[in-house]
């Protein structure tokens, strides 16, 4: 994987990350803990997404979108788990 794609990912992450803290309150991690997991969904959904044949818009819009829906998915995961 290039360089250039590694920091693409880290910054939609990011992005992503602080979506999906807003869109799932009470959920969430604090700022720091949602870009974490903001980053891991994106991972997650750049891997997947593609290999499902699932694309909603092109260019970065998007890979933010993809992105979002990973870490919202992986927050939802994550808030399941701690509540078990």
């Amino acid at each position: 994987m290039p360089a250039e794609t590694l920091i693409i990912w880290l910054i939609v992450g990011a992005i992503a990350g602080w979506l999906a803290g807003a869109v799932v309150r009470g959920g969430g991690f604090g700022l720091v803990g949602d870009i974490i997991v903001g980053i891991i969904g994106a991972f997650i959904a750049g891997w997947l997404f593609p290999r499902l044949g699932f694309h909603l818009a092109t260019g970065i819009v998007g890979v933010i979108i993809d992105a979002a829906i990973g870490a919202i998915v992986l927050l939802l995961v994550i808030r399941l788990i701690r509540r078990a």
